[in-house]
C-alpha cells in the first residue's frame, strides 16, 4: 500500500498551475500572485509560495519586484515525460526510512520510475570502476547518488547521462546537487561548548567526511578550536574505520585513554551508538559528557533532555530533488549547486565541562 500524502496548500496550487502551464492554458505572463489568490481563493503567502516552486522548477521566470512571472518559452505543452532514475545508497541500511526514502516517494508521486539500485556504495567499498560497472549494467535515464565520497562524485559529473549528488562531498563537483549548510551552525555548536568550559571537544563522522581532507563543517569546527586557543589535531577528528565496529572501536579507545568532555556526533545511528556506550560506562550527559547531534532526525524532537542539534529542512531539500527531475524530464539542463539553511538548535545535552 502506498504512503499517504496530505499536500498543503500552497502544493495542491503548483500541481494545478503546472497542469495548466504544461498544457498551454497560460501564455506569455503570469497573473499576480494577488489576481491568482483571488481567482483560486486562497492566501497570498500561499499563492507566492507555489508561484516560487514553479519558479525553481523552471516553468516560471521572475521579473524583478512588482512584475508578472514570465511563463517559460519551452513550457508551454512541453509536458514532462517519465524518466527512470537510478538511487545509489551510501548503505543499504538507509533504504528502510528516512529522507532517502522520502525521496524516491516524492519522485514517484510526481510520476517518474524511481528505484533503488541492490547494492550500496559502502558494499562496493566506495569504488569507482564497481560503481561505473553497476551504472553500466542498470537502466536509467538519471542517477541519484546518495552521501557519496568525493571522487564517486568527481565521477558521476562526467557522465553525459544527468546525475543529482544527494549530500556527501560535492561542493565544487559540476553536478546537481542538494544538502545543509551546517558550516555556521556546527561554529555557533562549537563556541557554545568552548564557552560552558569546554576543550576536550570530539567530532565524530564517517570517514569519507574525512578523508582525503576534511569537508566544510569539518574544516570549520577545526578552525573555531584553533580560534579560542585550542590547537587541533587527530584527537579533535579522529580516524576510524568505516562501519559498527570501526566505530566502536574508536569510542572505547576515546574513553579509555584520554576521555572527552564534549562529543560532536553526526548521523542519527552513530548518535545512538554513543548513547549507548555512555549508558554502560554510566557517563551522564550532559553532567559528564556533553551531546551535540548534527542530524536532523525527527526522532530527536521526541528525547529528553531536549538534544542539542543541527536541524535543517528535509522538504526543501527534496523539493529540489524534484525540480531536478523534472527539469532532467523536460530536456532542460540542471547543474545547479544548492545549499540550504542549518541552524543550531540548543538543547539540555550541553551542560559546564566536568573538572578533570
Amino acid at each position: 500500500m502506498s504512503k499517504l500524502k496530505i499536500l498543503s496548500v500552497s502544493d495542491q496550487i503548483v500541481a494545478h498551475l503546472r497542469n495548466e502551464i504544461e498544457n498551454g492554458k497560460w501564455r506569455g505572463l503570469m497573473p499576480g500572485r494577488n489576481e491568482l489568490a483571488r481567482l483560486f481563493d486562497v492566501g497570498i503567502s500561499s499563492m507566492e509560495d507555489a508561484l516560487r516552486q514553479l519558479e525553481t522548477e523552471g516553468l516560471l521566470a521572475d521579473q524583478g519586484a512588482g512584475r508578472q512571472r514570465r511563463i517559460v518559452e519551452n513550457a508551454q505543452g512541453a509536458r514532462r515525460r517519465q524518466i527512470r532514475i537510478a538511487i545509489l545508497s551510501y548503505e543499504s541500511s538507509s533504504l528502510r526510512g528516512g529522507i532517502f526514502s522520502e525521496v524516491a516517494h516524492e519522485l514517484r508521486e510526481v510520476g517518474h520510475d524511481a528505484f533503488f539500485t541492490n547494492t550500496s556504495l559502502l558494499e562496493m567499498d566506495m569504488n569507482v570502476r564497481r560503481v561505473a560497472k553497476l551504472v553500466k549494467q542498470t537502466e536509467a535515464d538519471a542517477w541519484i547518488v546518495c552521501s557519496a565520497p568525493r571522487e564517486v562524485t568527481e565521477w558521476f559529473a562526467t557522465l553525459p547521462m544527468p546525475a543529482f549528488a544527494l549530500f556527501g562531498r560535492r561542493r565544487g563537483v559540476r553536478m546537481a546537487s542538494v544538502g545543509p549548510d551546517k558550516s555556521p551552525a556546527l561554529v555557533e555548536a562549537t563556541r557554545r561548548l568552548i564557552g560552558s568550559g569546554h576543550r576536550r571537544i570530539v567530532m565524530l563522522c564517517r570517514p569519507d567526511r574525512r578523508r582525503p581532507v576534511p569537508g566544510a563543517p569539518e574544516r570549520a569546527f577545526l578552525a573555531e578550536l584553533a580560534a579560542h586557543g585550542i590547537e587541533p589535531g587527530p584527537y579533535h577528528l579522529p580516524d576510524w574505520e568505516d562501519g559498527m565496529d570501526g566505530f566502536q572501536t574508536q569510542l572505547e579507545m576515546l574513553f579509555d585513554v584520554t576521555p572527552p568532555t564534549a562529543l560532536i556526533v553526526d548521523e542519527l545511528r552513530l548518535f545512538v551508538a554513543t548513547q549507548q556506550l555512555l549508558l554502560r560506562k554510566q557517563l551522564r550527559v550532559p553532567e559528564d559528557v556533553s551531546l551535540v547531534s548534527m542530524e536532523s532526525d525527527p526522532a530527536l524532537e521526541w528525547c529528553r533532555p531536549s538534544v542539542a542539534r543541527v536541524r535543517w529542512d528535509q522538504a526543501a531539500v527534496i523539493r529540489r530533488v524534484t525540480a531536478w527531475a523534472n527539469n532532467v524530464a523536460r530536456g532542460k539542463e540542471d547543474r545547479r549547486e544548492t545549499l540550504t539553511r542549518a541552524q543550531f538548535i540548543n538543547g539540555e545535552t550541553i551542560g559546564p565541562a566536568k573538572a578533570l
